[in-house]
């Protein structure tokens, strides 16, 4: 091994050895310095107060013993504020600083940087080096992110081509005249799914469209009254066919400011969750009110209702709270609508138990 080498893994070693000490450790000599040097000085003034007032002054012993007790209650609160100072510079803002930074990565905010605490490396400490690898975890998962998103992007358009000719030979076959109708059966079996894949694509490209902010939205003038009151009129044989009672409470006019396409989004996937999850005989509800600047619109089934942690997962890509309804879904329609009211600068919440129903609500900004 060359000497160049030796001296260089002796450099990294000693580095490691500086990044792995503790706070205390580079700090104790010197608090300790500083509370000697505190104490004794603090000491000699003390005898020699007592000196000026005993010999000089005069001072009766009770009035003495105030005055010292007073005078080291004065310097105890000096050093306990200086002690706390330290503490705070050196522990608490460098572990606070730490927190927020796993905070935000933990909630999906990759682009996150802390400033070192010290950037000379021969006063850097151990919250250094953790500051170091926060940041660099952070780098790599922002690098992970990026890849997963440019992938799911790329092969989604790939996907989109070949499954819209598997569906329109399927719709082929299905309309031609064939002797046997398994075959026109299984052919619309085809069309059918190629379609929920489509859909499925789809979904995931307009969600990772408004994920990474590449989607603005084309903001206009509408009636939203109309616009739901269309949507409801969507889904008029799915609630006929399962006998559903719709109970629709609206305005007769409400004009917003917003995206008209992406808001159908948004109500066409709740309605589709309510007619979905709701069992024949039962009801759906559908109610806006507006307040001061903000319109509110509830959507309600008398479904099986969701468990409490299923509601915590409920806005969760690819998450389905109710297997026995998977086939149905795919588990983005409600991630897509929580993150399309987001982008418009809404808010979408929801209310269920189980056996009793869900509830969701959107609240968007109307014109006062």
């Amino acid at each position: 091994m060359k000497r160049d080498d030796v001296e260089r893994g002796k450099g990294r070693i000693s580095a490691k050895r500086r990044m792995n000490k503790e706070p205390l450790d580079r700090i104790s000599g010197h608090f300790f310095l500083v509370i000697l040097g505190f104490c004794v000085g603090l000491a000699g003034i003390n005898i020699g107060l007592i000196f000026l007032l005993v010999n000089v002054l005069q001072w009766s012993a009770i009035a003495i013993v105030h005055l010292v007790l007073f005078y080291w209650l004065v310097a105890a609160w000096l050093l306990t504020v200086y002690l706390r100072a330290q503490v705070r510079k050196y522990y608490e803002e460098p572990a606070r600083k730490i927190s927020e930074a796993a905070k935000e990565i933990s909630g999906g905010n990759f682009d996150v940087s802390i400033p070192l605490i010290h950037e000379d490396p021969e006063r850097q400490d151990f919250f250094d080096g953790t500051i170091r690898d926060v940041n660099k975890m952070a780098q790599e998962l922002r690098s992970i992110e990026t890849l997963k998103t440019d992938f799911i992007s790329n092969v989604s358009h790939e996907m989109k081509t070949p499954l819209s000719v598997i569906r329109n030979y399927a719709d082929l076959l299905a309309a031609s005249k064939s002797e046997d109708p398994k075959n026109r059966e299984y052919a619309e079996i085809i069309s059918d799914n190629a379609g929920k894949m489509a859909e499925l694509i789809s979904n995931i490209l307009r969600l990772n469209r408004i994920e990474n902010q590449r989607i603005v939205p084309d903001v206009e003038r509408y009636d939203l009254i109309r616009q739901i009151s269309d949507c409801v009129l969507g889904f008029e044989t799915v609630w006929e066919e399962k006998q559903i009672e719709i109970d629709i409470n609206l305005e007769d006019r409400c004009y917003i400011q917003s995206d008209r396409s992406l808001l159908e989004l948004v109500w066409n996937n709740l309605l589709s969750n309510a007619f979905k999850f709701t069992e024949p005989g039962g009801t759906v509800s559908v109610r806006q009110t507006s307040g001061k600047g903000t319109v509110t619109i509830s959507v309600a089934d008398t479904g099986c209702g969701m468990s409490e942690e299923t509601v915590r997962h409920i806005f969760d890509k690819f998450y389905q709270g109710d297997t026995s309804h998977s086939s149905e879904g795919n588990g983005l329609g409600l991630a897509l609508a929580a993150r399309v009211v987001s982008l418009l600068g809404g808010d979408l919440k929801v209310e269920s138990k189980e056996g009793e129903g869900s509830t969701f609500t959107v609240t968007l900004r109307a014109e006062e």
